[in-house]
């Protein structure tokens, strides 16, 4: 275990769960605070922020929805209000859903891009002021394959995943004179549960991984950690595709 991210204070969303409560996790093994966000269930931040106090760690539960401003101010202020200070931003939130575009509505569209690029916007103005008081602020913002293979059902979805492609690039510009890095990292297929009921996505079916083997929620937490640290100070503006090989790009 080495500590590279003591006295860092790190905002996780959506990390409730899988590949979130991964990054959460590993943030705090390496000495980070952690905010553990969730939209609504709070039962699941409270599992995840026992998790790092019971190793040791420092972590605040917070159900917040980051499509709204309010609610993300809120958890910005009780961060700061509890740990002084903020270092660190995931923007990890999302959802994945699948539906041809002949049926969508403007409703079911928005549902997506608000929760990915909205939120990650929101997310990101709340902890402006307190990311550039850092002095070595860290973005690390979580993208999606599909945005860069394209897939099919899924047009909010892969617009959305590019936007934060395109969010990435133009914040790590703005942002260097502050000495914020900004970087995002692409999973591949993963071998996460989906929730009952729910099919596997259609375009995993078309997807082969040099590696032989889905992604684990742990591989992408690593690159997250590794970008959030000291060792990642001369990267910014990047896509880290975490992939196995999915996607050579």
């Amino acid at each position: 275990m080495t500590t590279e991210l003591s006295g860092r204070v790190a905002i996780v969303t959506g990390a409730g769960r899988n590949i979130g409560r991964a990054i959460a996790l590993a943030l705090a093994d390496g000495g980070a605070a952690v905010v553990v966000n969730v939209r609504s269930n709070q039962k699941e931040a409270d599992a995840v922020a026992s998790e790092i106090a019971k190793s040791g760690g420092k972590a605040l539960a917070v159900a917040a929805d980051v499509t709204d401003p309010d609610a993300v101010q809120k958890m910005i202020a009780a961060a700061a209000e509890r740990f002084g200070r903020i270092d660190i931003l995931v923007n990890n939130a999302a959802v994945r859903a699948e539906q041809a575009f002949e049926t969508m509505t403007l409703a079911d569209w928005r549902a997506v891009t608000a929760i990915i690029l909205d939120g990650a916007f929101n997310c990101v103005k709340a902890c402006l002021p307190y990311l550039k008081q850092s002095g070595a602020g860290a973005i690390v913002n979580v993208g999606g394959l599909s945005a860069h293979t394209g897939a099919a059902r899924r047009p909010h979805v892969v617009t959305a995943k590019a936007g934060i492609v395109g969010f990435t690039r133009a914040l790590a510009h703005e942002f260097a004179p502050d000495k914020i890095r900004v970087n995002t990292v692409t999973p591949g297929v993963m071998a996460t549960p989906r929730p009952a009921g729910s099919a596997e996505p259609q375009h995993h079916s078309i997807v082969q991984m040099l590696a032989g083997r889905r992604g684990e929620p742990t591989d992408i937490a690593s690159a997250v950690r590794f970008l959030c640290g000291p060792g990642a100070g001369f990267i910014t503006g990047q896509n880290l595709q975490v992939n196995g090989g999915a996607f050579l790009g």
